[in-house]
């Protein structure tokens, strides 16, 4: 009964994660349903979005400035042994990013005739520009043009890829998974396996849309953890110090993700082309940089 709300703006106010999921599907069923006169509701929707991630970007600008100032007082009080831990957390989740990538994906990849390596070096070019901006959404355009000339119908494309953007956060899904886990230890919550495995669910349904300016992942996580009433919110000021470190890893490990959906959601009639595929992943690195603008 948690998920249903007792009022269209009550679910707001509260800031809960799973009624507001709730009222947001409902929502957009609706206006989708209102067709022309929905378009302004969506609109002014699109709007006060652009607002609201204004908002996040200017609070995840100043944080480093917060962040420093708790470092500095960690490292002053307790020395540079309290780092280390930070420092693991940031080498766990890129070792087992990159083994997602490499294992999860790559045995995929080669069950669908490709080298996972050859892929990442089609897409080289994107995945610096999501490095230094650490987000996915700034190589849309590119990547759907890029998933066309790989042999994919456009109208496919045009509908997968923005959409795999929303629903296959890999990245974020790894991230929020290790980083409530570490919060607990550093807190010192017991968990059951229980618990373990109902954080991996609501990891699972929170990091759905989490994409979007850089460090929408941590916020997301913040709202996962009031979902999650063991461990204290108030921990999660421990990691804002290393999020610009996580949230670059976590837009490249969801970059990579997007080929596999569109593979999978060719309709009858549109599949593949398997002879395009293979020819560009034959000299992907020259085709790809042939493919970006200028």
């Amino acid at each position: 009964m948690g998920i249903i709300p007792d009022s269209y703006i009550g679910a707001l106010a509260r800031g809960d994660l799973l009624q507001v999921l709730l009222i947001s599907i409902l929502s957009g069923f609706a206006i989708a349903f209102l067709g022309k006169i929905g378009e302004p509701i969506a609109y002014a929707i699109d709007q006060a979005a652009k607002m609201f991630f204004g908002i996040i970007r200017i609070i995840v600008r100043a944080a480093p400035l917060g962040a420093f100032g708790a470092m500095a007082f960690t490292v002053g009080a307790y020395g540079l042994d309290a780092l280390w831990n930070l420092i693991a957390l940031i080498g766990t989740f890129y070792l087992t990013s990159i083994l997602f990538v490499l294992v999860v994906l790559g045995t995929i990849a080669r069950l669908a005739g490709f080298s996972i390596l050859r892929f990442i070096g089609y897409i080289k070019d994107e995945l610096l520009i999501v490095l230094g901006t650490s987000s996915s959404e700034t190589v849309l355009p590119q990547m759907i043009q890029k998933m066309e000339h790989l042999g994919a119908s456009r109208s496919v494309v045009g509908l997968v890829i923005p959409t795999g953007y929303s629903f296959n956060l890999d990245g974020t899904n790894i991230y929020m998974t290790l980083a409530t886990l570490f919060l607990a230890q550093a807190t010192n919550t017991n968990l059951t396996i229980w618990q373990e495995l109902g954080i991996l669910g609501i990891a699972m349904l929170t990091s759905k849309g989490a994409s979007g300016v850089t460090g929408a992942g941590f916020i997301t996580l913040a709202a996962t953890l009031s979902i999650v009433p063991d461990i204290p919110i108030q921990s999660i000021a421990i990691l804002v110090g290393i999020d610009k470190f996580m949230s670059e890893c976590r837009a490249l490990t969801n970059l990579n993700r997007q080929w596999r959906r569109l593979r999978r959601d060719q309709p009858l009639g549109r599949r593949l082309d398997m002879d395009k595929l293979h020819e560009t992943m034959a000299h992907p690195i020259q085709l790809g940089e042939a493919l970006e603008p200028g």
